[in-house]
């Protein structure tokens, strides 16, 4: 069940610093100038068991005057489109501004979850001076230091209860399959050569998520589900930002699938976008696939595809073992290729090692090679499980596992792909005091 949680609000209220300090992580470019965030960033965070995503929307506004109050209400209006819950931040230092007030109009008229925040709540005079903010009407104001995290205890928990609660309706087991990537690579070209006139079954059915739509798909011996996929599902009555309208639209998707099928133009090459869509399928723990649309453009000599091929991987390292596909959507040439590949993804997401078979292979390896010491410690492990998560995770039990740094983690991934077969799967790894 995916829950989407967006960061709304003028620049330099501090967004990129809550995104920060709710993803615990430092992915977003904090500084004092406005309007500084560029990119468009997307994270996972969690909280007392619930897992969600954060959007920092702080590139979506145009540093302009003249052009920024169109520009912030189209940001809004998206993230009330898509996300679950609007947590609409505000400066305490600079008290309510015109722009915050154009939010506020906004924010009125729908029906959504929002939190207001007042950032920069550091003493306790600023608690008073934050006050103020109740007069947006929009219900509690949560006090915050996004910087030194107070008060930031407060505001998860209140906003985990905005989740919908969980209603499923009955599911198949069918794979489900996301067709993602970014704006003009053919996506939708590929979707139409699937869904051609030949196919059996093609019928449109509501997920167990807000919002998701799932098409079965039912011919060749193929039979799956494609997940919310733009080419099928309505669009949205907003006048998009294309950019950030695929960015929100590839967390849906992702999230509802099993498999992702991640398009890039051959054109163009594997680009800064391209990869942070990547990265979110690997976050996210699904399979992935990656389709090298339009190949039938690129003149070719004897070793194109390797060398095409061999960039890929390049960018997308850590995480290269990921089957890549060349094809055309134009043509239909291996667009059943890219199926079979992904339902194959499928099937080895349910990979169950046994606990005795994973021992047998990593004991060799930890007598041979265990983790560097650290300030003359002897970091010892002593054996490998499979957790029971419906990702692919293991956790390995050692004495001081807070020392293991990440070349050993990748070096224990390593030694999972050449032992098993799990092209495709991230691969998530714990360790656990013994």
């Amino acid at each position: 069940m995916p829950n989407i949680v967006a960061i709304v609000g003028r620049p330099n209220v501090g967004k990129s610093t809550l995104f920060n300090r709710l993803t615990e992580t430092r992915d977003a470019v904090v500084d004092p100038t406005s309007g500084v965030t560029r990119d468009r960033h997307y994270g996972k965070a969690e909280w007392t068991g619930c897992e969600f995503s954060v959007i920092d929307t702080g590139g979506y506004t145009v540093n302009s005057e003249d052009v920024f109050e169109e520009e912030i209400k189209k940001q809004v209006e998206l993230a009330i489109d898509e996300a679950t819950t609007i947590v609409f931040l505000n400066d305490v230092t600079t008290g309510i501004t015109d722009h915050d007030e154009a939010i506020a109009n906004i924010l009125r008229k729908t029906d959504k979850p929002i939190l207001t925040v007042a950032n920069k709540v550091d003493t306790n005079d600023r608690i008073v001076q934050a006050s103020e903010f109740y007069s947006y009407g929009l219900g509690e104001v949560y006090c915050i230091s996004a910087s030194n995290g107070g008060g930031s205890g407060d505001l998860l928990d209140a906003l985990v209860e905005t989740f919908p609660a969980l209603t499923p309706e009955k599911e198949d087991d069918l794979p489900r399959i996301a067709v993602v990537g970014k704006p003009n690579v053919g996506k939708s070209s590929f979707i139409n050569a699937l869904l051609g006139e030949e196919r059996n079954i093609v019928t449109d059915q509501a997920g167990t998520t807000r919002d998701a739509v799932y098409t079965r798909y039912n011919a060749y011996g193929f039979d799956f589900n494609l997940v919310d996929t733009a080419g099928i599902r309505k669009r949205s009555k907003v006048q998009e930002d294309i950019e950030f309208y695929s960015v929100l639209r590839s967390v849906r998707s992702i999230e509802n699938s099993d498999v992702c099928i991640l398009i890039l133009d051959a054109t163009e090459g594997i680009q800064k976008q391209d990869l942070n869509i990547f990265n979110m399928v690997e976050k996210n723990g699904k399979g992935v696939v990656i389709l090298v649309n339009k190949w039938d453009l690129i003149e070719k000599s004897t070793n194109t595809t390797k060398e095409y091929e061999d960039k890929i991987r390049e960018r997308i390292a850590p995480f290269t073992d990921v089957p890549i596909i060349f094809t055309s959507a134009l043509t239909k040439q291996r667009i059943h290729k890219a199926i079979e590949e992904a339902l194959s993804v499928f099937d080895r997401l349910k990979t169950r090692i046994p606990t005795s078979q994973l021992n047998e292979v990593f004991q060799p390896i930890f007598d041979f090679r265990q983790p560097p010491t650290y300030k003359g410690k002897f970091i010892r492990i002593k054996y490998v499980m499979q957790l029971p998560t419906n990702k692919v995770a293991f956790a390995f039990y050692c004495n001081l596992p807070q020392y293991i740094k990440e070349p050993y983690r990748r070096f224990l991934e390593n030694q999972f792909r050449e032992n098993f077969n799990l092209e495709g799967i991230p691969i998530l790894i714990f360790f656990r005091k013994k």
